[in-house]
């Protein structure tokens, strides 16, 4: 008979063995930088459903932070992006008027 706490425990047990294994480089590599955070959000949320909102929640906020972290690159290049793009409008529009 399976225990409630036993399905958890060794998803972490689990989690934490892959972890492991990738800081010591045999295990996926730069994957494993995705799957760590989601699996934290899903976790998470998975103690949220079960009742244990604040683990759950913790867990959340923990794995939103590293998968913000992980795609900082991307946000850093949209906002350089966007900056380049005002920059030029503004001196279209500038040139538009003739003083």
């Amino acid at each position: 008979m399976e225990r409630k706490g036993n399905t958890i425990a060794l998803l972490l047990i689990g989690i934490g063995g892959i972890i492991l294994l990738s800081k010591l480089g045999w295990l996926l590599g730069g994957l494993m930088e995705y799957l760590i955070p989601i699996a934290l959000i899903a976790l998470g949320y998975y103690g949220v459903k079960a009742g244990n909102r604040f683990f759950g929640g913790l867990f959340i906020i923990i794995g939103a932070f590293s998968l913000i972290g992980e795609f900082a690159w991307l946000i850093g290049l949209i906002i350089a992006i966007a900056m380049i793009g005002f920059g030029v409008k503004m001196l279209k529009d500038r040139r538009n008027y003739h003083y």
